[in-house]
């Protein structure tokens, strides 16, 4: 989803703390807006429902049990392409964010929030509305023999508590492969929690992963629970595991071990009881490079391994994928069904897709908004090389050097975007945050 294009609202009484969300939000999204009375809900949805609701959990003045913020919650999640929710809360408020988590909030920020905590939340959000889909995990759709053998491996597994690690490039589907498994496991009434490891510094690791005291440090102003208290009883899925430095590689393999975590400034551990799911887009073989992941924590991690093929290996999947986004957003822009002219839908399954499903569902969003013609063209795509102008895999036994081949592959895409940040991230199939991770460390 374009970030630009995205549309937020800010539903908190407090009209301090929906300006200063609106304020921070503003500066990467175009239309932020806020409302302070839940009774206007239904006439602000009547005209359309927005990608993502930060949602506060009380409204009346001295209520502290927060059912109006439920009520709200269960109301935005029954609209068809409902929001992504992500509740805003007092600190005293886990326990009911955590109850938000389980009818289906995405995450929680604790108020006051770390501004880049809030846009890294919403842009995780974003991304997860991207890909749901009336209900259905479009990135598993599919009748190929490689998907086949991914919906089985998840039917297989999902009943049991062992770990799982989703394997698969960027764009492929690894969280709805996660939120399956969750879906179909014994777990399923409780909490589901996805965490950007990638995205949490590792100054205020401890702290966001397995809470705080108050008094701990400056600003630990009470309490706070962390990621794996707040998936309890659930699921915690851990996204982009590969980035997470050594350091905090031992500390998470060490409450992994003892199912317990220390909150940052307590003398005593807590037990915790969460399933871990965790996924990477690193090569397989580096994973077992001890340089750059710990084997004994890797072997907590992949009890089982679940491998989603890119889209280029499940080809005769993309007429139904197409198929099925064009269809959806015909219907989310008011346009007209069209088909594809003759020819389109060849050269659209010899395309090599980059980016996977992300980047198939980005293209048809494109193609619905700008196609002006009675039918789709490849043009409307916006796939301006032809498939032959993709890398090509490095022959059998030659060295791959994939810091390089990212590298170079992030450059021609920022070229090509003629600098747009938003419309890179697209290409590439990443998420802006990712973007701009990928810039920093190539020092593009």
């Amino acid at each position: 989803m374009s970030q630009s294009s995205a549309r937020i609202l800010i539903l908190d009484d407090d009209p301090d703390v929906a300006c200063a969300a609106q304020m921070l939000l503003r500066r990467r999204h175009g239309a932020v807006s806020t409302l302070d009375d839940p009774a206007r809900l239904d006439a602000l949805l009547a005209s359309g429902v927005p990608d993502v609701v930060l949602l506060d959990l009380n409204f009346t003045p001295g209520r502290i049990d927060g059912a109006e913020g439920l009520a709200l919650l269960d109301r935005l999640r029954a609209l068809p392409q409902g929001p992504a929710v992500i509740v805003l809360t007092a600190y005293a408020d886990v326990p009911l964010a955590v109850e938000a988590l389980k009818r289906g909030a995405g995450d929680f920020i604790t108020k006051p929030w770390d501004n880049a905590r809030l846009l890294a939340a919403v842009d995780a959000a974003l991304a997860r509305r991207g890909a749901r889909t009336d209900g259905v995990d479009a990135s598993l759709m599919g009748d190929s023999p490689a998907m086949r053998e991914v919906k089985s491996m998840i039917a297989s597994v999902a009943p049991t508590m062992a770990n799982v690690m989703v394997l698969g490039e960027n764009g492929v589907g690894k969280e709805l492969v996660a939120r399956a498994i969750h879906a179909a496991s014994m777990r399923a009434h409780a909490a589901f929690l996805a965490v950007d490891m990638g995205a949490v510094p590792e100054a205020t690791f401890e702290s966001e992963m397995f809470g705080h005291r108050r008094g701990a440090f400056t600003d630990a102003r009470t309490d706070r629970a962390g990621r794996f208290q707040a998936a309890q009883g659930g699921t915690l899925f851990l996204d982009e595991i590969g980035n997470l430095p050594l350091a905090a590689q031992a500390k998470l393999l060490t409450v992994l071990e003892r199912r317990q975590v220390t909150p940052v400034g307590a003398d005593r551990a807590e037990p915790v009881d969460v399933r871990i799911v965790s996924a990477t887009n690193l090569d397989e073989a580096r994973l077992f490079d001890a340089a750059l992941f710990r084997t004994d924590l890797l072997f907590r991690l992949n009890t089982i391994v679940i491998r989603v093929p890119p889209l280029r290996e499940r080809r005769g999947d993309i007429p139904a994928l197409l198929h099925h986004y064009l269809s959806l957003y015909e219907s989310q822009y008011a346009r007209p069904v069209r088909e594809l002219a003759p020819g389109a839908l060849d050269r659209l399954c010899a395309w090599d897709w980059p980016g996977n499903v992300r980047a198939l569902r980005h293209a048809c969003e494109r193609a619905v908004i700008l196609g002006n013609r009675p039918d789709y063209h490849v043009d409307d795509f916006g796939l301006t090389a032809p498939p032959a102008a993709m890398p090509a895999p490095a022959p059998a036994g030659e060295e791959f050097k994939l810091g390089a081949l990212e590298r170079d592959t992030i450059a021609a895409a920022m070229e090509q975007a003629r600098g747009n940040i938003s419309l890179a991230a697209r290409l590439l199939g990443l998420s802006r945050a990712a973007l701009y991770r990928k810039l920093g460390k190539h020092g593009i």
